[in-house]
């Protein structure tokens, strides 16, 4: 056995260093390659709730087929405030004795006269490494860009802008282009931490007129932003009680923009988590959820803290789950009855 031990710590320490080895030209390649302007991807409040949304790595950390799906309405009673709707799902696959994570997650998002919609693939190999477990994930995906020029509306009265302005559109354009992110993620029992970067490609979408492939519309561009997200979530049980902690983060950049939120939630009877948290010079936030059997429902309310909390009564989200449990052992104790006799 001593042996045996030794060999398993042995293939552990030479993944390990593989791995280190690869980050370092990750990291160069990150920090050389992100120039953007601006955040590119929704802020979800119960981001911990869908974390293969921002790392294509935590596919499968888990022995469920996890299905989930929501919605967030930001800063109502502004016009034209962003709007979000989004799902994802994911699941582990054994192959042997290899484990991998598969995925798929699609993201539309409305803000003002732009509506964007990402669709993604993903899938993560993963290792036992330190009593947990080690993930590295790939994504790939279709990005469309859409513009409503047709409802651009520029006053009368307006001194710095004039409706004749030829550089502005005068029918909705549309563009196409193909997208691609990778991470890194580790989970423990008491722990996961993750690093991914998002949209390594910075595809830029040439806008054109709605189903045409006209050259003088090229001039129209939107770009969607490399990015690079960090996330850690903790479990802490306390003791002789039923209630459990989950502090949790999540931070972005795209070395130009920064965003940082930070969680306290609590969990009674692995049944319902309540939690505030803060995002950085953006809002205060509260939130409640509960899991039942299969099922999970999240609600989270965000006041602004800005300028724009003068306008908006905030911003609110719901997010609707479903997970069904597999089993690896090659036994299935899961008995299905016959639709026949049901």
């Amino acid at each position: 056995m001593p042996h045996a031990q030794s060999n398993i710590s042995k293939r552990s320490i030479r993944r390990l260093s593989g791995v280190i080895r690869l980050l370092p030209a990750l990291i160069i390649y990150l920090v050389c390659a992100l120039s953007a302007t601006a955040q590119s991807d929704m802020m979800l409040t119960q981001n911990w709730a869908v974390p293969t949304l921002y790392n294509p790595a935590a596919t499968g950390s888990t022995d469920y087929v996890r299905i989930r799906a929501g919605a967030k309405l930001q800063w109502l009673g502004i016009t034209n405030a962003p709007k979000s709707f989004f799902g994802v799902a994911d699941s582990p696959l054994k192959i042997g004795s290899k484990r991998i994570g598969l995925g798929v997650n699609l993201s539309q998002e409305s803000l003002g006269l732009f509506s964007n919609l990402l669709a993604n693939v993903q899938a993560s190999y993963k290792f036992r490494l330190f009593k947990g477990t080690f993930s590295v994930g790939l994504q790939g995906g279709y990005y469309n860009s859409r513009f409503r020029a047709t409802d651009i509306y520029i006053p009368d009265e307006d001194d710095y802008h004039q409706s004749s302005d030829t550089s502005l559109p005068t029918q909705d354009l549309s563009g196409n282009a193909f997208d691609f992110s990778a991470g890194i993620h580790y989970q423990h029992k008491y722990f996961s931490v993750g690093v991914a970067g998002l949209h390594l490609l910075n595809p830029v979408v040439k806008m054109n007129v709605q189903g045409t492939e006209a050259s003088d519309s090229h001039e129209y561009e939107t770009e969607l932003k490399r990015s690079l997200y960090l996330t850690a979530d903790g479990n802490i049980p306390l003791k002789n009680t039923l209630f459990s902690l989950q502090p949790s983060i999540l931070a972005a950049t795209d070395f130009s923009k920064f965003t940082a939120q930070a969680t306290m939630r609590a969990t009674y009877n692995k049944f319902i988590t309540f939690g505030a948290g803060y995002r950085w010079q953006e809002a205060v936030y509260a939130m409640i959820g509960a899991e039942f059997k299969n099922f999970f429902v999240g609600y989270a309310y965000d006041y602004p803290l800005s300028a724009i909390g003068k306008a908006s009564s905030g911003s609110h989200e719901l997010i609707l789950g479903y997970q069904l449990k597999l089993d690896f052992s090659g036994k299935n104790k899961n008995k299905h009855r016959s639709i026949r006799i049901m």
